[in-house]
């Protein structure tokens, strides 16, 4: 298989990375096939998805003609049997190793032996979930960031088991999708989350001991160290908890200190304080539109 052979991909998970994922692929004309759980989710992703074409139509990125074309290359379903026979998979669902499992075994079920199934995740081991699927030479690790159709990075992450022609496939595929890939070893984090995790970490120890607010923490990043965003604006845009989730994580696996996550995160989460999806996190929101 190589990638001029490829004109449909599949994704599982219609949330704010496999809806990135789907525009991008389906901007890169071939045909997506969407799979969630719920209607209600595929159905806030092609929304999502149309209005972010809608925002690259109006600052003249693309025309409305290439908008028309992207949006009619997009299919959703609930039932992963839509994905029998195609050739390669992207799996962009909730990090939880149980979850990541169940989706597995029931693309197993329906896919063929030489399909290919990439996984999104940005902290579980790639060779671990390679071990859960019935052909793990055929798993590799695509590690995307958000916001998809902006971001122009790609961690591509061979699993032990993982065959040379498939990690060649995942760096065209990116390719293909307009992405720069690289290719880093299948350890905690990766390259980006490996430094930025435990830099998002002690963001919140500083806070947490009084050293300065989080507006001043933000202002200092990005005006001292040129970062587009502050941590804690970071945080509030992704999504407080996954930080705290990813750092748990990787603690579990390397039992550094560095990557535990601080007493102030572990409430905000607890209290429900998840930044803009919730109206409140490091920032209130409740008055923004």
């Amino acid at each position: 298989m190589n990638i001029g052979n490829i004109g449909t991909v599949g994704i599982v998970g219609a949330g704010s990375m496999g809806a990135g994922i789907a525009q991008a692929a389906a901007q890169a004309g071939l045909k997506v096939k969407v799979v969630d759980v719920g209607d209600a989710a595929w159905a806030r992703a092609r929304k999502t998805i149309a209005k972010s074409l809608e925002r690259m139509v109006a600052k003249e990125k693309i025309t409305g003609e290439q908008m028309k074309e992207a949006l009619e290359l997009l299919s959703f379903s609930t039932d992963v049997g839509t994905l029998a026979g195609v050739p390669f998979v992207f799996e962009a669902v909730f990090e939880d190793i149980g979850v990541k499992k169940e989706i597995f075994g029931k693309l197993d079920a329906v896919c063929g032996d030489d399909t290919v199934y990439a996984t999104n995740t940005s902290s579980i081991a790639i060779t671990e979930m390679a071990s859960l699927v019935k052909r793990p030479a055929r798993f590799v690790g695509m590690h995307f960031f958000n916001p998809v159709p902006m971001m122009r990075l790609v961690e591509v992450i061979p699993a032990m088991q993982t065959e040379k022609a498939v990690t060649d496939l995942a760096l065209a595929m990116a390719v293909k999708l307009g992405k720069t890939p690289i290719t880093c070893k299948d350890t905690p984090g990766f390259v980006v989350n490996r430094l930025l995790i435990p830099y998002i970490l002690d963001a919140v120890r500083l806070l947490e001991a009084g050293v300065a607010s989080a507006e001043d923490i933000d202002t200092a990043m990005k005006l001292g160290a040129g970062m587009p965003m502050g941590p804690f604006e970071l945080m509030d845009f992704t999504g407080v908890e996954i930080s705290h989730l990813v750092g748990e994580i990787f603690y579990g696996y390397t039992k550094e200190a560095r990557f535990a996550s601080p007493g102030l995160l572990r409430n905000m989460v607890s209290a429900g304080y998840l930044g803009r999806k919730t109206g409140r996190g490091f920032y209130d929101y409740s008055e923004k539109k």
